[in-house]
């Protein structure tokens, strides 16, 4: 019984390092430009941050904020990094502005 618990968890282990690994695999690097997205986010209309300012996001948001298609930035994270510039925002970008650039 205990044999079988001992496994139990690390097969969780592994599969649960696996998954944070492809999560972080899957991110993209968006550049904002524009400090009006960033005062948007924050919800600030006076914001003392430089621009650009990059936050790191999943492939979809990414893809939505830089009106890039998702499978461009996939291949783009295949062969190395990837990376795009904000044209719009969306509520989930919005957070991660909040997450990554408040925090600095």
């Amino acid at each position: 019984m205990k044999k079988s618990l001992m496994m139990g968890l690390i097969a969780a282990g592994l599969l649960s390092g696996s998954a944070f690994a492809q999560t972080n695999a899957g991110l993209v690097a968006v550049q904002i430009d524009d400090i009006e997205i960033i005062k948007n986010a924050l919800n600030k209309p006076n914001v003392n941050v430089a621009v650009p300012v990059t936050v790191q996001v999943p492939v979809g948001i990414a893809a939505n904020v830089c009106d890039v298609q998702a499978n461009v930035l996939a291949q783009q994270k295949k062969d190395g990094a990837a990376a795009c510039t904000a044209k719009n925002s969306s509520t989930a970008f919005d957070k991660a502005i909040v997450d990554q650039v408040a925090a600095q």
